[in-house]
């Protein structure tokens, strides 16, 4: 053999383990000494490679496979695979037309969200809330990937542009006795309950309320199941962690970072997200599967600890601009009172990867839960792993590269 070949042979090689490393559970300990040693040896052997070899290497070693977004996914195989000598014309051509036509699809769902949001007009009675509905639309793509998905996309982002306007509400606008208003408000789940809090609040109390209950009627029409109790309790739940930030910032106090987790993951919408999701879709929907989503299960706070972090890691920022509680990279450099924010965020990337083995064993351990919404919950820790991988400067830029490439540009 050729020292070429042989270099091919082992670059190869040191790939497709790089890449079945991240599939590692807890106590695999063989993969997990494989990840650090490829991770040496590619990075090392990377500029003596082809391009396209090197163009996948590169990947891994910044994304696996495993935590990326399946339709981002998708649209960068099909780009590999029309580069390589030996493809397949028709094949090709058949995947380019798939893929076009279902962002044909995402482009008539996300007309109907910018037409829902213009209606709504919450944003411009406020004009403090953030309007950010195609990023919303793309974080319920990458929950739901299928394409039979679409009214589960499309009723998903509307609650999460609610919820960027309530957490906007809560950061920088509500003084803290309104908030505690809102808050009662909100347990009370009634129009009546509406008096005594502040004009703008009743705004955005009417939207969350009416949407919440056009859901609720929609999967009552389509599945047969009232799920209006279980759809409103994850928003009471929201608002009282919300209430418990802003009481954090108001006295200027810095939870552990064990604190700020466990209440991030509420605010951060995942507990929320995913009991609409499964209602959404509708599969395997029992009296018994929906008991499963109180207290909520283990593998949504796993996910839901993955997108926190991130966040922090991508947008702790600008969160902490308008006036956030602090970050799990605060929290942590307080706890342990270290000044160095680098060292921060490096531990706060190795709990991270600490979840997702965690979060890997969930996937293939025996469970009740049905399979839809375990793919849910990995989908949405992978879609936050690419909308915040890039860090802070780069989030915004990350997110407008995924809706120009997904709901632009189609293939050629």
């Amino acid at each position: 053999m050729q020292p070429e070949e042989n270099l091919f042979e082992n670059a190869l090689a040191f790939y497709v383990c790089i890449e079945a490393s991240y599939l590692a559970t807890q106590d695999e300990d063989i993969l997990f000494q494989a990840m650090e040693f490829t991770k040496t040896e590619l990075t090392q052997s990377v500029s003596l490679m082809d391009s396209q070899s090197s163009r996948h290497v590169v990947q891994a070693l910044a994304l696996p496979r495993h935590l990326r977004m399946s339709r981002s996914e998708a649209g960068n195989y099909i780009n590999e695979y029309s580069q390589s000598w030996n493809h397949d014309q028709t094949l090709l051509q058949l995947a380019k037309s798939d893929f076009n036509m279902v962002q044909s699809l995402h482009q008539r769902e996300l007309a109907e969200i910018k037409r829902w949001w213009k209606q709504l007009g919450l944003v411009d009675k406020l004009g403090f809330g953030r309007d950010r509905p195609l990023e919303c639309f793309l974080w319920t793509v990458g929950i739901f990937p299928e394409p039979y998905y679409s009214n589960c996309r499309i009723e998903l982002a509307k609650t999460i542009a609610l919820l960027l306007v309530i957490d906007d509400i809560f950061d920088t606008y509500g003084s803290l006795s309104d908030l505690v208003l809102f808050t009662e408000a909100i347990q009370r789940w009634d129009l009546g309950a509406m008096e005594h809090i502040p004009e703008y609040m009743k705004i955005c109390y009417m939207a969350l309320y009416n949407t919440t209950n056009e859901i609720s009627y929609r999967i009552l029409k389509d599945h047969g199941w009232n799920v209006v109790p279980q759809l409103k309790r994850t928003w009471i739940d929201i608002f009282k962690a919300q209430l418990s930030e802003a009481k954090w910032f108001s006295e200027g106090y810095v939870p552990t970072q064990e604190q700020y987790l466990r209440n991030g993951v509420t605010t951060g919408g995942t507990y929320m997200a995913l009991v609409h999701a499964f209602c959404l879709m509708g599969q395997d929907v029992t009296k018994e599967t929906l008991a499963m989503m109180e207290p909520y299960p283990n593998l949504f706070s796993c996910s839901g600890k993955i997108l926190r972090l991130w966040d922090d890691l991508g947008a702790a920022r600008e969160e902490q601009e308008r006036g956030d509680v602090a970050s799990s990279i605060e929290c942590y450099m307080r706890e342990k009172t270290i000044s160095c924010e680098e060292e921060a965020r490096k531990h706060i990337r190795q709990l991270i990867r600490s979840l997702w083995v965690e979060l890997n064993g969930m996937l293939v351990a025996p469970a009740a839960l049905p399979a839809s919404i375990v793919n849910a919950s990995l989908n949405l820790a992978r879609t936050a792993q690419v909308v915040y991988q890039h860090g802070d400067d780069n989030t915004v830029t990350s997110v407008n590269g995924h809706i120009e490439r997904l709901f632009c540009n189609p293939l050629t």
